[in-house]
């Protein structure tokens, strides 16, 4: 249905100002008008952080900022302890090879709750976001901390990732409803500051808290710890509204519902189908990619082929869904422009490159390496540190330049580089092989801090504000996508390749220390110092690994060098987007591009084929 180009208008006038390129500037600063335009409601919760906004003292941009730094602060710090203990977990059951598998179940979720978490925003409201992901992360943290079997540590792993996948796109969504888009960049870092600190801290914790206890106690100390920090910004956020309120200006409009009906409207309006189809495509072709391999191989068994055979066949079913619901977990019609569909391959292929050599990158450092574990940890955090001082200063320069796209483009080479040292050191326990893999994780990090956190907001700055928390929820969506797709890539390698490249190695040497190793390599890299000949087999076994992993994410960096280029350069302002509306008038003069008019008239047309059958 047509939205534009009226019966009034000539159609040569229509035809020529929907088909005309804007001129190279404004091709530049902002999304085409049009397909910005067709999502055309604005959501209650969009309604309501707008009026806030309008009532925001310099107080209360502070005391947010500073909130926001407080629960960031924290989930950021439980987020590198537990990825560190989750090791230690799957380990301690006896099934390290199903530690891609968690990554992969939680990168899906993940996927699946940005959006959903971003409708959500939009529907209620901003501060009951926050309670959501209080309650996802305090559960979820419960229940790991509690497992007594893989199974319950995965499904703990599943609400943590709940709660925490909220908590991530709120703050982001909160900096960009307040923000301009020249000084973007350097706020967004606002969250990822803490890792400044933590990467240093988090080694002492984690050694210490191993020492003395177990890793159920490193997790479990965190369903207490995240509520309490996550207060204060629940209270800002609180105060904030009731004084809008208070002027009159908080729109709490949603129309009188029952029950029934509220359950009918949030159905539709969450997508509640889109989900759970997204859902079961990448779980349902995703993880058994990862369970397939090991000591025996599972790929002919039927628990295998069965949930591979359901994930193809829901791909089109997914994608005819999106396209007729009435309010699709993904917008379709914005993904057709390159300052939305380049950031999103961005997101995709640097978490999908990333994780081919960060999945096993602790077990690798502790076992071919020979780090210890406060060393490992500090290393394995290196990346999130070098790219947050990084990011901080790129920040900066966004705001006195008003330009990102150089800066991603010099990122994705860097980037190329640091693999191409990831692929000379991968595992020799000697000082020159320590210093060489520090080194590629600290150049690593410095293309982090230059093309993330800028293709993030190349994206927002382009959007109208009434799609910026579904958008950046999908950007980030795909940023989880591409977690899933590299778990799964290194997970499959691992599990196919390590098992039989330990038991080449160790054949003669000690035939029952191949399978020992896969399922437990850090009890066995104790027993077997640096220098024994089991060692050395282990050693060479994980750097053959190591290589593959490192070569498949080199030659990920060539699209993701290609899609940089393919970015708008926008000349960043002093506004909350560069979007801007297009205004059209029928014959009456009436504006037929506002929103008001342009749903109006959707509802109208709709109407007419419902009655037409």
């Amino acid at each position: 249905m047509p939205l534009f180009g009226s019966k009034g208008a000539r159609p040569s006038d229509s035809v020529a100002a929907a088909k005309e390129p804007p001129t190279d500037s404004d091709s530049d600063n902002y999304i085409n008008p049009e397909y910005n335009s067709k999502i055309v409601e604005k959501s209650s919760g969009v309604a309501r952080i707008e009026a806030l906004s309008s009532v925001l003292t310099l107080f209360d941009r502070i005391a947010l900022y500073l909130s926001i730094f407080l629960v960031a602060y924290v989930y950021g710090l439980d987020g590198t302890l537990r990825y560190t203990y989750q090791t230690y977990a799957t380990s301690s059951f006896g099934e390290h090879s199903l530690l891609a598998t968690i990554n992969v179940v939680r990168a899906v979720i993940a996927a699946a709750a940005q959006p959903t978490a971003g409708k959500i925003a939009d529907v209620f409201g901003r501060m009951e976001l926050v309670c959501v992901s209080v309650f996802f992360y305090t559960i979820g943290t419960i229940v790991q901390s509690t497992a007594n079997n893989i199974e319950a540590f995965a499904a703990g792993a599943i609400l943590y990732q709940f709660g925490y996948t909220m908590i991530i796109l709120l703050v982001e969504i909160i900096i960009g409803d307040i923000s301009s888009t020249r000084s973007r960049v350097f706020l967004s870092y606002i969250p990822a500051t803490p890792f400044i600190i933590n990467t240093w801290v988090s080694g002492d914790i984690s050694s210490a808290v191993l020492k003395t206890t177990t890793w159920k106690w490193g997790i479990g100390m965190f369903a207490i710890i995240y509520p309490v920090c996550a207060l204060p910004l629940i209270a800002t956020l609180w105060t904030i509204d009731r004084r809008a309120r208070k002027r009159g200006l908080n729109p709490h409009g949603t129309h009188k519902r029952s029950m029934s009906e509220l359950a009918v409207h949030l159905f539709w309006r969450l997508d509640v189908v889109g989900i759970v189809l997204m859902i079961a495509v990448f779980a349902l072709i995703l993880v058994p990619l990862t369970l397939a391999g090991g000591s025996s191989s599972k790929w002919g068994t039927g628990h295998i082929i069965a949930p591979l055979v359901v994930g193809i066949i829901c791909v089109p079913v997914f994608i005819f869904w999106e396209m007729r619901a009435p309010h699709p977990l993904v917008p379709f019609v914005l993904m057709k422009d390159r300052s939305v569909w380049s950031p999103m391959a961005l997101a995709l292929l640097l978490n999908f490159s990333w994780y081919m050599q960060g999945d096993y990158l602790y077990t690798t450092l502790i076992v071919a390496f020979d780090f210890s574990i406060k060393a490992a940890t500090r290393v394995t955090s290196l990346y999130s540190f070098c790219s947050v001082l990084m990011g901080v200063f790129v920040g900066l320069i966004i705001f006195k330049v008003r330009r990102i796209k150089p800066f991603v483009i010099a990122g994705t080479c860097l980037f190329m580089v640091a693999f191409g040292l990831l692929i000379h050191y991968r595992g020799q326990p000697n000082s020159s092989g320590r210093s060489g893999v520090i080194g590629a994780e600290i150049l690593l990090g410095i293309a982090g801090g230059l093309y993330p956190y800028p293709t993030q907001c190349s994206l927002q700055a382009t959007l109208k504000h009434e799609h910026l928390a579904v958008m950046t929820g999908l950007y980030l969506a795909t940023y989880n996508i591409g977690s899933a797709l590299g778990n799964t890539v290194s997970g499959a390698l691992w599990t196919q390749v390590l098992p039989s490249t330990l038991e080449k190695n160790l054949a003669g040497i000690n035939d029952t220390l191949a399978a020992l190793t896969y399922q437990d390599p850090f009890t066995q890299a104790a027993l077997y110092p640096v220098g024994t000949p089991e060692r050395d087999a282990i050693i060479q076994a994980y750097r053959h690994v190591q290589r593959l992993l490192t070569i498949t994410g080199i030659c990920l960096c060539v699209p993701i060098i290609a899609f940089a280029l393919c970015l708008r350069n926008p000349k960043l302002n002093n506004k909350q987007t560069l979007a801007k509306d297009t205004h059209t008038t029928d014959h009456e003069g009436v504006n037929t591009t506002t929103p008001e008019v342009m749903y109006n008239k959707e509802k109208q047309i709709n109407e007419e084929n419902e009655v037409r059958g």
